[in-house]
């Protein structure tokens, strides 16, 4: 469709096209869409919660951190081999917050009184 036929049929959305602030800018991922699935549906409801690598991963101050947390729970068979490699290559394309921002101690106790 050409620009002008979505000025002319769509102008809000031409609008939004043509504006730098109509950008999101999207800081993290999950590369494994179950794991993130489920993490949206639990959303702040921590009733029988346990916390994923990810959560883990959140909490880490720097990658040697997040490395090591990754190594371990695919140790601990906590983490198939494939998600593994999937989680270490993020880590060193996208770094360590790309699994999003830094939890800080008391995250979970914020939640719950909200």
């Amino acid at each position: 469709m050409e620009y002008k036929e979505v000025k002319k049929k769509y102008p809000s959305i031409y609008q939004e096209l043509q504006l730098e602030t109509s950008k999101v800018r999207i800081s993290s991922y999950r590369s494994d869409t179950n794991t993130g699935e489920a993490a949206v549906v639990s959303g702040h409801n921590l009733t029988g919660y346990m916390p994923d690598v990810i959560d883990y991963l959140r909490r880490c101050d720097n990658e040697a951190q997040a490395k090591e947390i990754i190594e371990f729970l695919k140790e601990k068979g906590e983490l198939s081999s494939e998600y593994a490699d999937r989680l270490m290559a993020q880590l060193l394309e996208h770094g360590v917050r790309s699994f999003g921002s830094k939890k800080p101690p008391g995250w979970y106790e914020q939640l719950k009184s909200q």
